[in-house]
């Protein structure tokens, strides 16, 4: 009985990992996808939501500091993902660095705070390339290295992330279409840095994506 047990219970936290990771593809996937060649990865949008006991200690303008960094640091990890690939001769488009990246930004005046006015296609036009990844970042604690040390600092709470979900998009830059979205939640247990985030979502993302072999 008890051997039936633990197989019922395997089966109940496989079926759930799984439901935890959601695709969306564009039906013409593979045409968009083909005619990238030079693709962005932009910040990605961070919220961190601390209990009422943590927030006591910092101010909104730590916060947002703290949210910044780690969607900076989430486009890092994920630029640095794709650049592996490169390495050994699997990637077949070009990856703008994240540096190019924001500086065109800003230069263009794209700010954290007036990012939402702004479509896909255009940020695409402002950075000169054929698509676009962008997406969101939701998160109890940080899970950057950077940040996680600098919540530690201020409300002496370091370890791994507890709950997180990675919602990442891909828009073409012509018509602004959204190519495919992956949404993948995560737990403490299963990665606490940031590259262990990127490292799971795009395992089961690349298989799908002709962007790499």
């Amino acid at each position: 009985m008890k051997f039936y047990t633990l197989i019922f219970c395997f089966f109940l936290i496989s079926s759930f990992a799984t439901a935890q990771t959601h695709l969306y593809e564009h039906p013409q996937i593979e045409q968009y996808i083909a005619k990238h060649q030079k693709v962005a990865i932009l910040p990605f949008k961070t919220s961190i939501t601390l209990r009422p006991k943590e927030m006591k200690s910092m101010t909104n303008e730590q916060l947002k500091k703290m949210e910044e960094d780690e969607g900076l640091s989430i486009q890092n990890a994920m630029h640095s993902w794709f650049l592996k690939r490169e390495k050994t001769g699997k990637l077949k488009v070009s990856f703008i660095d994240p540096l190019t990246t924001n500086a065109k930004l800003k230069k263009m005046g794209v700010t954290s705070e007036n990012f939402g006015e702004y479509t896909p296609d255009e940020l695409a036009d402002i950075i000169e390339v054929d698509a676009i990844i962008m997406g969101s970042f939701e998160t109890n604690k940080p899970m950057s290295e950077g940040a996680s040390v600098a919540l530690g600092l201020l409300v002496g709470m370091y370890g791994s992330t507890n709950k997180a979900t990675l919602n990442m998009s891909i828009y073409d830059a012509e018509d602004g279409i959204q190519v495919a979205n992956y949404n993948k939640a995560v737990s403490g247990s299963i990665g606490s840095s940031t590259e262990d985030l990127i490292n799971k979502l795009m395992r089961k993302a690349s298989r799908r994506i002709s962007y790499t072999d």
